[in-house]
């Protein structure tokens, strides 16, 4: 991997606000979240939002590697971590640890899901409950609480199946 300062800031990158090919409702996304646009911003959000679409979740390394990939060899390791905690501290994405400490991100959306985890492929599966969630309202409610919000991770395995 190409090693980036982390020195770099904003400044330095390139105001990409008139690039005709960028999306307006992604840049408006942008501004709307404080953010200047800029090209590493806009194309990790494109990933993101391609992996939103294939109900994927990428790491910062799954990021790097796409971009280069994609021929993006100005943008390093570092902007991308930096670009992803401006975007979750904006509210654009959230940061799961699912496989021991390892951080993935997917774009943030009004839709509450869960998510089971397999333990032998590491593959993040989503879903919802309405059932589920309803019984975690009653539990809080039983508790003398209000259900604000909540994390719910199912770390799974195959069934195997039997001869």
């Amino acid at each position: 991997m190409v090693p980036e300062t982390l020195s770099k800031s904003d400044a330095s990158e390139p105001d990409m606000s008139g690039a005709d090919d960028i999306g307006d409702d992604k840049k408006e996304e942008l501004r709307n979240a404080g953010l200047k646009v800029t090209g590493p911003r806009m194309q990790v959000l494109d990933l993101l939002e391609a992996a939103a679409r294939d109900n994927r979740h990428l790491s910062a390394d799954d990021l790097y590697l796409s971009l280069q990939q994609s021929g993006a060899h100005n943008i390093g390791l570092a902007t991308v971590y930096r670009v992803l905690t401006q975007f979750e501290t904006a509210g654009l994405v959230m940061r799961h640890n699912f496989e021991g400490g390892h951080a993935v991100f997917e774009l943030s959306t009004d839709d509450h899901h869960d998510h089971m985890v397999c333990m032998e492929t590491g593959q993040v599966i989503e879903f919802h409950d309405p059932a589920i969630e309803k019984r975690q309202r009653e539990i809080a409610a039983e508790h003398g609480y209000e259900l604000v919000d909540h994390s719910l991770v199912l770390h799974v395995r195959p069934v195997k199946k039997k001869k």
